[in-house]
């Protein structure tokens, strides 16, 4: 395969974007981040994708009439860039059908537990971590997903356990499971950009 054209979906801080940076600089992918885009002003993510000499793009919804048109427009950077892989690296909207179906099997999401755990709308950042104390389990994870229609509900590309300690805090679970983040999304995306993944149902079936 030739070297994929990657878009990024960012909302926030941007650390798991950094992972595929470097990843990608190190020649562990085979493909190029072509666009980084934010709903957010304030993402850290677009600083850091700046500063390695990524395009970046804002795009603020309030400008739009309707979600629909929001997302359109993305869609339509999107396509301006010939994106083929989507990448949500902690995006904080649901992508809607339409978006999903120009993309389908081509959008790729991290989510910071064992799915089906703890997941689901409403279901994000620190959130997940508080659920899974609150709950007493003795292991969580990072599961990284193709995204369909529903929220957290695509077909599984890749996870990995991380245990909970008695004494952990949503802040230290966190840190642990984020780690774990950078390592499993930029291995999905290789993974991917190999042309090594077959969606087979529900299963993803790595080649």
């Amino acid at each position: 395969m030739s070297s994929v054209n990657i878009g990024v979906l960012i909302s926030g801080g941007g650390t798991n974007l950094q992972s595929i940076i470097n990843n990608v600089g190190a020649g562990n992918i085979d493909g190029k981040i072509r666009v980084v885009i934010s709903n957010r002003k304030d993402a850290y993510g677009l600083i850091r994708a700046r500063n390695a000499g990524i395009e970046t793009l804002y795009i603020d919804e309030d400008g739009y009439d309707t979600a629909k048109e929001f997302n359109k427009r993305i869609l339509q950077e999107l396509s301006k860039r010939d994106v083929e892989l989507v990448v949500l690296a902690g995006y904080m909207k649901v992508l809607p059908k339409e978006f999903v179906e120009e993309y389908a099997g081509r959008i790729i999401n991290v989510h910071p537990s064992l799915i089906p755990s703890f997941c689901g709308r409403g279901c994000y950042g620190d959130r997940v971590h508080k659920m899974a104390l609150d709950y007493g389990v003795k292991i969580t994870g990072v599961t990284v997903h193709f995204v369909d229609e529903g929220t957290d509900t695509g077909p599984i590309i890749l996870q990995r356990a991380v245990e909970v300690m008695d004494d952990d805090t949503v802040d230290t679970l966190k840190d642990r499971v984020l780690k774990v983040e950078h390592e499993l999304l930029p291995e999905a995306i290789r993974l991917y950009c190999q042309g090594r993944l077959t969606i087979k149902g529900r299963k993803v079936i790595i080649d």
